[in-house]
């Protein structure tokens, strides 16, 4: 029997129960109102009138609903334009950081190399670097790529590339690799698999938990990340939204710019609701331990 503040015997008793569920009631209201609240409001303000929205911002609706907000934010503010690129620099980031991730971990988790404690704590060594400390350093190699000789600027590979180079991202998997079980591999070993067969037929299939997270931090880190994208990709026609959207306020109605920030939070809200079972799953092992 779990154990808890309260005894059985303090739950057979009605005011006990009755207080402790109140309690628990409040503090969900409370962080229902601190957690959604902030995109609650974006999304009534996004179809809510200029005016009523200065001068009753918490109130709902008192002149009705504005639905062209949206299509107006859509068409002349062009969200759908940066909304694509923005699509683009995630999905392209995304995979970068995904290939990149999976790839070292696996080969520091169970390929194993001989100094691969040594390079685990250089990449760990990484984290304590303040990114603004790098920031000069990696703009220069961006404006002239060693091997390349090609200037990356104005090109999503600038955004892409860099991505990959998560530390963090690396060592969540590397750590999720090393609680797998060892015999899977050592039996896929003996029926003949190699290095690649037993990473993309053995390793990757029991990894999805982890694929959902790493998947989350880096589709959210690359659609809300504001400072590289706008160094790298001084071209308007090429930015995403956190950097347009920014420059746009001053010329377009606090309406209409709202609309376009409501519209801006959709994949990230949608893409955490899809994949935020992964961060509570703790059963994905069981099916293969049995098998």
């Amino acid at each position: 029997m779990s154990r808890g503040i309260l005894s059985p015997a303090d739950w057979r008793r009605r005011r006990v129960r009755w207080a402790t569920f109140g309690l628990h009631g409040v503090l969900l209201a409370l962080l229902f109102v601190v957690g959604l609240g902030p995109m609650l409001w974006l999304a009534k303000a996004a179809i809510t009138p200029t005016q009523d929205t200065l001068r009753s911002p918490l109130a709902m609706w008192p002149h009705g609903m504005d639905w062209a907000n949206l299509m107006t934010a859509w068409t002349r503010v062009e969200v759908d334009k940066y909304f694509l690129n923005t699509v683009v620099l995630a999905a392209g980031a995304w995979f970068v950081q995904l290939l990149v991730a999976t790839t070292a971990g696996y080969a520091l988790s169970v390929l194993r190399p001989r100094y691969g404690k040594a390079i685990t704590a250089v990449v760990l060594a990484t984290l304590f670097v303040p990114s603004v400390v790098l920031l000069v350093p990696l703009y220069l190699t961006i404006v002239d790529p060693p091997l390349l000789k090609v200037s990356l600027i104005n090109s999503f590979w600038a955004v892409w590339l860099p991505a990959g180079a998560n530390a963090f991202n690396i060592l969540l998997v590397q750590r999720f690799f090393d609680n797998l079980p060892r015999e899977i591999f050592e039996a896929a070993r003996v029926d003949g698999a190699g290095p690649f067969r037993l990473f993309w037929s053995v390793v990757l299939p029991m990894s999805a938990p982890i694929l959902g997270v790493v998947s989350v931090f880096a589709v959210i880190g690359a659609w809300k990340d504001f400072l590289w994208p706008m160094l790298v990709l001084p071209d308007p026609q090429l930015q995403p939204l956190s950097v347009r959207l920014p420059a746009l306020q001053k010329f377009v109605e606090l309406d209409v710019f709202l609309a376009a920030l409501a519209i801006s939070t959709v994949i990230p809200v949608v893409l955490f609701g899809v994949f935020q079972r992964f961060f509570l799953r703790t059963g994905a092992l069981t099916g293969a331990v049995k098998g």
